[in-house]
């Protein structure tokens, strides 16, 4: 079975449809909430209740796609951003493992996802399965949610 990129790919691709470019700079977009405010990334942890401590470093200054199109600095303040985070997340939820998924087939601006791995997994040894938001995933109950977003955001002061 043969799949199509989306109609809109080049739009998506240059950035006029990109919706991590419409929804930076906000505390909360329509995926979580902000836990880390740096240089070069913003960090999000994610309200869908897909894995606890599921969170998205997003690149935070022009549209870029891939990797290879940050400077030395940026590449590094990119990767720094994101590793403090990630240790973040290893203390506050103290996982097995931590995956790092920096793709962009389904949105092409430059972003990682940070996926925690527990004992209790939906696949152990292998990558995990995550698909594509559709906006109505079930949510982490706001009240938990929201205490550990504050726990995130004091570790990352």
């Amino acid at each position: 079975m043969t799949f199509q990129w989306p109609t809109n790919w080049d739009r998506l691709m240059s950035g006029e449809d990109c919706d991590f470019c419409k929804g930076m700079g906000h505390d909360r977009n329509k995926w979580g909430a902000r836990i880390y405010l740096g240089e070069y990334v913003d960090a999000y942890l994610q309200s869908a209740d897909i894995q606890p401590g599921y969170t998205l470093i997003i690149w935070k200054s022009r549209h870029v796609v891939e990797p290879v199109e940050l400077s030395d600095d940026e590449s590094a303040g990119y990767w720094l951003g994101t590793m403090r985070v990630a240790r973040a997340l290893m203390e506050y939820y103290v996982p097995l493992k931590m995956n790092y998924e920096t793709l962009g087939n389904t949105s092409p601006h430059l972003h990682t996802h940070l996926l925690p791995r527990y004992v209790e997994d939906p696949r152990p040894g292998q990558p995990f399965p995550l698909l594509a938001q559709k906006g109505n995933e079930q949510q982490i109950p706001e009240e938990r949610f929201l205490t550990e977003v504050k726990g995130l955001r004091e570790i990352l002061m």
